[in-house]
């Protein structure tokens, strides 16, 4: 019972952390790269550093996203070599 409760105390806080990850991580980028690397850096107008900007959001929710799988895949396996040693 005990091992049960740890993995989804375990479970439950990788599945915040990359909630949190997936909230700000791309809203984060997309302000951040507009204003200072597409518009200040690069010198873009406004209308094509939204469009970059938002290129840059969609890449970071699938990076979150793939490391999200890797990370449960990973963590499923090492509980189903756990519960199988027992």
């Amino acid at each position: 019972y005990f091992r049960n409760e740890g993995s989804l105390t375990s479970t439950l806080r990788t599945l915040l952390f990359f909630t949190a990850l997936m909230i700000t991580l791309p809203v984060g980028l997309y302000f951040s790269s507009k204003a200072y690397l597409f518009e200040g850096t690069l010198g873009m107008s406004e209308r094509d550093s939204y469009f970059y900007a938002a290129i840059v959001a969609v890449v970071t929710v699938h990076v979150v996203l793939a490391l999200f799988v890797y990370v449960a895949w990973n963590e499923g396996s090492r509980q189903w070599r756990e519960g199988k040693q027992d």
